[in-house]
């Protein structure tokens, strides 16, 4: 489990809700990766209203920011579970904004990771700032190319990529559900101080810098936007976002969610395929927050 910030010192909640920091892959949109029109609404009136809303996700922010353009979001976006974060661009142009920070991997940790998690029989691969990095005989190159298009280089080894830079973003073991999980407390222990462990997806176990989290994301976030935590909402699903769900004064889970990630939160919301997330934005946010905190709190 990620370190848990205890309840005591966590930031008791505060209204009105000023920031929304969302995650994506099972909190805004299911397995079809479609956002519903419920979400979208729910999220245009909160930003009317003067809501701050950010994507704060594990995917690069170039991805991100397609899902932030149909939310018609212009807030900061933050990727690899808080190690990037960069602007919206104008829109016009297609491309992601201006780099607000990032914080990588060292090189030699990253290739002590690929060793390892080939070890334990996970297949990793490496994002690094908006490119997707893959050995050339990786049997899935094909499916990721088509997913991410032209943000995929083919490399002959990742160990030769590293051979010639000093840092990278995030590495990313892919498993069959649930070796990922199995595998994450040695990950965990093993990486201690060099390294942050944690699982985004059942078939994902991911590393980022020391230091790096959701949590510590939605802190920067709120001070740069001048909002104490007490007044953000914070609404996830994997173990990748029980920090945020733990920093924010609203922390919210989904109903799909991992049980102790559930545990940590001050809401459950309804499953992702019942558009949980847009519920809880339309309750907290949106309708009569009082007595919504007071029905929905655990």
């Amino acid at each position: 489990m990620p370190a848990s910030v205890p309840r005591g010192l966590r930031a008791a909640p505060d209204l009105p809700i000023r920031l929304i920091a969302l995650d994506i892959d099972g909190t805004l949109v299911g397995d079809d990766l479609v956002l519903h029109e419920r979400t979208v609404r729910a999220v245009a009136e909160a930003r009317r209203r003067g809501v701050r809303v950010s994507i704060v996700t594990g995917r690069m922010a170039t991805s991100a920011a397609e899902f932030a353009r149909d939310l018609g979001l212009t807030g900061t976006i933050v990727g690899y579970q808080g190690a990037i974060a960069r602007e919206m661009s104008d829109g016009a142009s297609g491309r992601i904004g201006r780099l607000l920070r990032h914080r990588p991997l060292d090189a030699a940790t990253a290739a002590d990771i690929v060793e390892w998690t080939q070890s334990v029989g996970l297949v990793p691969h490496f994002n690094h700032l908006e490119t997707l990095v893959l050995p050339a005989d990786d049997p899935r190159a094909e499916d990721y190319s088509r997913f991410v298009g032209g943000r995929l280089t083919l490399v002959p080894s990742l160990e030769s990529w590293l051979s010639v830079r000093r840092t990278v973003t995030k590495v990313i073991a892919v498993g069959r559900g649930p070796r990922p999980r199995e595998a994450y407390p040695d990950a965990r222990a093993r990486f201690e101080g060099r390294a942050e462990a944690t699982i985004s997806h059942p078939d994902f176990l991911e590393f980022v810098a020391p230091g790096v989290s959701k949590g510590e994301a939605v802190r920067w976030l709120a001070r740069r936007e001048g909002i104490p935590l007490s007044q953000v909402m914070a609404v996830g699903d994997q173990l990748n976002d029980l920090e945020m769900i733990e920093v924010a004064g609203h922390g919210v889970a989904m109903g799909n969610a991992p049980a102790e990630v559930r545990a940590a939160a001050r809401y459950v919301a309804l499953h992702v395929d019942e558009q949980g997330a847009a519920r809880m934005i339309e309750d907290l946010v949106l309708g009569d927050p009082r007595s919504a905190m007071t029905a929905r709190a655990l």
